[in-house]
């Protein structure tokens, strides 16, 4: 039996205990099918950054912290033969539930709340095409917790082992650029 289905299921099994855990919420679409993207609200904790469009974010602005169902994800791109094709799969997935996000914060009224998207991913190649910033962390202790946290996802998901274990990086997005963008 494949090692990387083994986990997969292990996984699955987590999953839902996690989520019950980390008061995330699902984003569903206009028919009531969940998205790959769960939210949660948070306050933001680190230093003031100035986004491209001007959107400046300082310690305490409340921001909507996005999490990628991995295991969903997982599930969807497991039959993809090459990491470039599962990674165009991921992307595109993710692009197509950024507008079912704009409707999500719309109808819990978080428009006038937040300022804006956080998240931590180390899929961070061509997240500025969907209007996402990449940041790094400044704390490398959090820095490597978050690479180790990450480790079992970058096993379970590539093909290739052998490649370095990537760099979890924020990456963030002013509410009005997702607006723009997706709305």
């Amino acid at each position: 039996m494949d090692i990387r289905k083994t986990c997969l299921r292990v996984w699955s099994v987590w999953d839902p205990i996690y989520y019950s855990l980390t008061r995330l919420e699902y984003v569903e679409n206009e028919w009531g099918n969940r998205t790959i993207i769960r939210v949660r609200l948070t306050k933001y904790k680190g230093r003031s950054i100035k986004l491209m469009d001007g959107t400046v974010i300082h310690k305490n602005d409340i921001l909507l912290k996005i999490h990628l169902h991995n295991v969903k994800l997982m599930k969807e791109v497991q039959t993809y033969d090459s990491d470039i094709r599962r990674a165009l799969m991921i992307y595109k997935i993710v692009e197509e539930s950024l507008p079912t996000l704009v409707n999500y914060i719309e109808s819990h009224g978080y428009n006038n709340k937040i300022k804006g998207l956080i998240g931590i991913t180390t899929l961070h190649k061509g997240c500025k095409k969907l209007g996402f910033e990449v940041y790094p962390f400044r704390n490398k202790y959090y820095k490597w917790f978050k690479q180790f946290a990450l480790l079992p996802i970058h096993l379970i998901a590539t093909l290739n082992v052998k490649r370095e274990i990537p760099t979890p990086m924020y990456l963030m997005m002013s509410k009005n650029e997702l607006f723009k963008k997706y709305h």
